[in-house]
C-alpha cells in the first residue's frame, strides 16, 4: 500500500527567523558575486585576444559550468530560507539530480583537463602548442560534457526506479542523490550501482590525473636551478591548485569520511562549499592571481 512521494521536504538550515535573515543576505550576495565573476570571466576571455589560449578555453568553460551549478542551487536555496519554502516537487528534483549528475562531473573532468594542461606547459612545453592544438582542447571540452550528460542521465534513471512512501523528508537544501537512496524503501541495488560505478569510472580517475599531473609538475619545477624559475613555474598553477583543492576536498569530505550520525550537520556545509562557495571563488581566484587577466583589466580601464 505504498503512496509515491509527489513532493519533497528539504530541510535547509535553521528555523531561526534572525539567523535565516543574515543567511538569507549572505547567500544573495555569494550568488551575485558568482554570476558577475563567471559572466565577467567569459566576457574577458572571449573579448581579449591576449586571452585566446588553451588554458583560458577551458577556463571559460569552467565558468560556465560554475554559472550552472550555483543557479540550479542557489535561487531555489534562497527562497527557501527567506520564504519557508521547503517543498520540491518530484520532478523539479529529478531535474535537480540530472543537473548535478551533469555539471559536477563535467566540472571534474575540466579540473583534470586543466591540471593535465599545466603539466604539459610546464613539463614539455616545447611540445605544447602540438599537444594541446585547438582540435584537441575542443574535443576534451566536447567529451567532458558528454561525461557529464551520461552521468546525469544515468543517475536520474537509477532514482527513477525508486519508490518513497514512509518519509520524503530530506536533511539538506538540495535534492541529493546518496540521501534520497537512503530515504527510498525499494530496492536501491540498481541505484547504488550506478552511483558507484560512476565514482569509480569518472570520479576518481579524475583525482588520480590531478594527483599524477601535480606531482610531475612539482617535481620538474624543484629541478630548476634559479629561484625566480621556481617562482614562475608555481604561479602559474598556484590557482588551479588552489580551486581544485577547494573542490574535491568538499566532495571527498561529503562522499567518502565515514562519520557518525550525529556528525552529519557538517554535511551541509560542505555541501555549500562545493555548490555554492566554489563556483563564486574561481572567477575571484584565476583574476586575482593570474598576471594576465589582471593586465587584461587595466587595458579594459583605460579604453
Amino acid at each position: 500500500n505504498c503512496t509515491q512521494a509527489t513532493e519533497f521536504s528539504l530541510a535547509g538550515f535553521t528555523g531561526d527567523p534572525a539567523t535565516q535573515v543574515t543567511l538569507f543576505l549572505l547567500f544573495l550576495l555569494t550568488y551575485l558575486v558568482t554570476i558577475l565573476g563567471n559572466l565577467g570571466m567569459i566576457t574577458l576571455i572571449r573579448a581579449s585576444p591576449l586571452l585566446h589560449s588553451p588554458m583560458y578555453y577551458f577556463l571559460s568553460n569552467l565558468a560556465f559550468v560554475n554559472l550552472c551549478t550555483s543557479t540550479i542551487i542557489t535561487p531555489r536555496m534562497l527562497a527557501g530560507v527567506l520564504l519557508g519554502k521547503k517543498g520540491m516537487s518530484y520532478a523539479g528534483c529529478m531535474a535537480q539530480v540530472f543537473a548535478l549528475g551533469l555539471f559536477l562531473i563535467t566540472e571534474c573532468f575540466l579540473l583534470a583537463t586543466m591540471a593535465y594542461d599545466r603539466y604539459v606547459a610546464v613539463c614539455h612545453p616545447l611540445l605544447y602548442p602540438l599537444v594541446m592544438s585547438p582540435e584537441r582542447c575542443s574535443r576534451l571540452v566536447a567529451r567532458s560534457y558528454l561525461l557529464g550528460v551520461a552521468n546525469g542521465v544515468g543517475q536520474t534513471l537509477g532514482m527513477s526506479s525508486l519508490s518513497f512512501c514512509s518519509s520524503s523528508s530530506i536533511n539538506l537544501f538540495f535534492c541529493d542523490i546518496s540521501l534520497l537512496i537512503s530515504l527510498s524503501t525499494s530496492d536501491t541495488t540498481l541505484s547504488l550501482v550506478i552511483l558507484r560505478t560512476a565514482s569509480c569510472l569518472l570520479g576518481v580517475p579524475t583525482i588520480l590525473v590531478v594527483l599524477v599531473s601535480y606531482v610531475a609538475i612539482i617535481s620538474t619545477v624543484l629541478s630548476i636551478s634559479s629561484a625566480q624559475g621556481k617562482h614562475k613555474a608555481f604561479s602559474t598553477c598556484a590557482s588551479h591548485l588552489t580551486a581544485v583543492s577547494t573542490f574535491y576536498g568538499a566532495l571527498i569530505f561529503m562522499y567518502l569520511v565515514p562519520r557518525s550520525d550525529s556528525s552529519r550537520g557538517a554535511d551541509k556545509w560542505a555541501a555549500v562549499l562545493y555548490t555554492v562557495v566554489t563556483p563564486m571563488l574561481n572567477p575571484l581566484i584565476y583574476s586575482l592571481r593570474n598576471q594576465e587577466v589582471k593586465e587584461v583589466w587595466k587595458r579594459l580601464r583605460k579604453i
